[in-house]
């Protein structure tokens, strides 16, 4: 439930980071790690939308990744089946819409059947928005809405900040206002450049697999302390 006594963020965007590392500290192949990072997925995610957040972004597999190797992505893509289909249940049992961001091409069909099914049956939901970034790069998504509002006939002069935001995937998912990044690395990578405009930052050292529910607890916490001024 929602503590009425802090500031609770409108969206909270999560850089998943430190899966291989995590497996290599421990001896494991490098699906194990990202396996327990699914695993912390679910767990993060019922934590952040559950204290009141309406919308929780994360960056899962950006359009760089495909330069992994041919096993990993196999692994990779495994899950987000996994997460589409069987895991599907999580969705419905607590009322979550799912949004996908990110470019359909290079996806497998199985894997945009099955999105495709769970956003339209969960479209809905009111519990809070989880907006999957899947094949996603910060500025393949600005140059796509540009792409749409020179298509759509628009002149220079009626190009707006707004319009492009009308313009970007998933347009209802409102700028981010904390990112958050695991394993002690502090980069954007290509995240939500345009909604990340005034977004806090909040870097931890753990990696991905290790994050709870408590760590939720204590970013809200966190931003509640922070003094945000939109430059002003």
């Amino acid at each position: 439930m929602a503590d009425e006594t802090l500031i609770i963020p409108r969206h909270v965007g999560y850089v998943v980071d430190g899966n291989r590392r995590w497996a290599k500290q421990h001896g494991l192949p490098t699906y194990e790690g990202h396996l327990a990072g699914y695993n912390a997925l679910k767990d993060v995610a019922l934590a952040t939308l559950d204290a009141g957040v309406e919308y929780m972004s994360i960056y899962i597999f950006s359009t760089e990744n495909w330069t992994r190797s041919q096993e990993e992505i196999k692994g990779l893509m495994g899950l987000i089946l996994r997460l589409f289909t069987t895991d599907a249940k999580m969705f419905h049992d607590y009322n979550i819409k799912l949004k996908v961001l990110g470019k359909r091409e290079g996806l497998d069909s199985k894997i945009l059947t099955a999105m495709d099914k769970l956003q339209e049956t969960t479209k809905d939901n009111t519990a809070g928005t989880l907006a999957i970034c899947l094949n996603y790069g910060g500025q393949h998504e600005i140059v796509d809405a540009v792409k749409k509002i020179i298509q759509s006939g628009a002149t220079a002069d009626e190009v707006t900040s707004d319009l492009i935001a009308e313009n970007l995937y998933g347009a209802e998912v409102p700028p981010v206002d904390v990112i958050v990044r695991t394993s002690g690395e502090k980069r954007l990578s290509n995240f939500m450049l345009w909604r990340a405009a005034y977004s806090e930052f909040i870097f931890l050292k753990k990696m991905w697999p290790e994050m709870t529910k408590e760590d939720v607890t204590a970013i809200i916490k966190e931003y509640s302390g922070r003094h945000r001024r939109f430059g002003g």
